[in-house]
């Protein structure tokens, strides 16, 4: 399978400048090791605060 880091990179809608950005599988390992979601499967303004924890999640979609 072919990455599309470039053509990803135009649609992600994390606003974190980082090296992982449009590299899905880096950005979710990454995140992963941490206990985190990475911020695209964030709304909008939850993403913003960059907490990426699984509690933030749960609650930016009403989760809790």
């Amino acid at each position: 399978m072919e990455c599309r880091q470039e053509e990803i990179a135009k649609t992600c809608s994390c606003t974190y400048p980082c090296s992982k950005k449009g590299k899905c599988c880096e950005c979710i390992a990454y995140h992963r090791s941490l206990g985190e979601l990475p911020g695209c499967l964030f709304p909008p303004e939850a993403e913003k605060t960059y907490d990426r924890s699984r509690k933030a999640f749960a609650k930016a979609w009403g989760l809790n």
